[in-house]
């Protein structure tokens, strides 16, 4: 076993008295190590680097890699209103809410700059009185949304100050996938999934765009692939290791709705530490969009299209980290990496109970012992 496969092996060992199962990997020059420990759910086995889990927020790093795709092949503007990609959604033009002459755009969605609160209208009061609801969202359809975001009043002046939105991710995913005149999995498996290979990245069978909606011999293939795929879903469970149920994200999959592996995340995170190096591979103009575009939320933090990011004290190695985390009702997931360093891990674990400090703490070793030029 080599010295990372070693490091990340430890971490594994470090969440399996914390969660049911996990899997952790670890990527340093040039090398991926990806190991688990415990279980996928009752019964299961130890899951591992195909082992399907729901990655919850993490999805928003996809949504915002759509839209930089879609900017650059001219289909949306990253300053264009929401209300103008929306204005011929079907049921009439959505009413999209304002603030001091400012618009929503797609740039604030994916900035969480728009100043929208951070559930769909009416989620709020409905999580205080079912806080232990198994699947809140799946009643969030289009019309459900839309009608609620109309009766919405902002926070903030869109664009002025970073305020987490969940709803405001969903809304992207919604628009971006109704101006390509597709559904949210179709277009997230074109823009980024096919250029990238990643084979088991996908919305939840029978949620939006999934092969549920196809027929004929398309039907076929992704019912199969579907099937193979249930067959390595590992089950959620709550904090004490009870079994829930699977999220729907309904007419919102672009703010936690995709389910992904360790394998394909692994592949995300080696084309986000390559897009400097290689300019000219599929994904890395739009990679360097996403990074390009930031929002300043505090002198150490910021925000780009999807991603966080910050810069450690210069006591604690003053490293820079990009990063997301995610969570639904019986999975945490934790993705990050150094483009300087040319250091990424993740981890994916069905158990509710948070896997962040366990990546940053892989990260920051890494960091440490394993960096190269970038």
């Amino acid at each position: 076993m080599n010295e990372l496969a070693r490091v990340v092996q430890q971490m594994a060992d470090r969440l399996a008295g914390q969660h049911v199962g996990a899997v952790v990997a670890g990527l340093a020059g040039g090398e991926t190590e990806i190991r688990g420990v415990g279980r996928t759910g009752p019964g299961g086995g130890v899951p591992g680097p195909d082992t399907v889990f729901e990655i919850g927020s993490v999805t928003k790093v996809f949504t915002a890699l759509v839209l930089a795709r879609l900017v650059l092949d001219g289909t949306v503007r990253l300053d264009e209103p929401l209300a103008e990609v929306l204005a011929d959604a079907p049921g009439g033009p959505a009413v999209v809410p304002g603030r001091g002459g400012q618009p929503i755009t797609l740039r604030h969605l994916a900035t969480h700059t728009s100043g929208l609160p951070r559930l769909p209208r009416g989620m709020l009061l409905k999580a205080l009185v079912k806080p232990n609801d198994p699947d809140p969202y799946a009643r969030c359809s289009a019309e459900y949304v839309l009608g609620g975001l109309a009766r919405t009043r902002l926070r903030a002046t869109p664009g002025r100050s970073f305020r987490y939105s969940n709803l405001g991710a969903g809304l992207l995913g919604l628009a971006l996938a109704h101006r390509a005149g597709t559904g949210y999995e179709e277009l997230v498996a074109r823009e980024v999934c096919e250029p990238l290979g990643l084979a088991d990245t996908h919305v939840r069978p029978g949620a939006e765009g999934s092969g549920a909606e196809r027929s004929g011999a398309d039907r076929t293939d992704a019912d199969r692939s579907g099937s193979d795929r249930t067959g390595r879903l590992a089950h959620g469970h709550t904090a004490g290791g009870r079994p829930v149920p699977y999220w729907d994200l309904a007419a919102l999959p672009g703010m936690g709705g995709l389910r992904s592996t360790a394998a394909d995340l692994a592949i995300l995170l080696r084309a986000q530490l390559a897009a400097e190096r290689e300019p000219d591979a599929p994904l890395s103009p739009a990679i360097t969009l996403t990074r390009e575009t930031r929002h300043r939320v505090n002198p150490f933090a910021w925000m780009h299209l999807g991603w966080l990011g910050h810069r450690l004290h210069t006591q604690q190695g003053g490293h820079l980290q990009i990063w997301h985390n995610g969570g639904t009702g019986g999975f945490r997931s934790f993705v990050a990496f150094d483009p300087e360093k040319q250091v990424g891990v993740l981890v994916l674990a069905n158990t509710r109970r948070s896997a962040d400090p366990a990546g940053t703490a892989l990260l920051r070793r890494l960091q440490k012992d394993f960096a190269t030029a970038g």
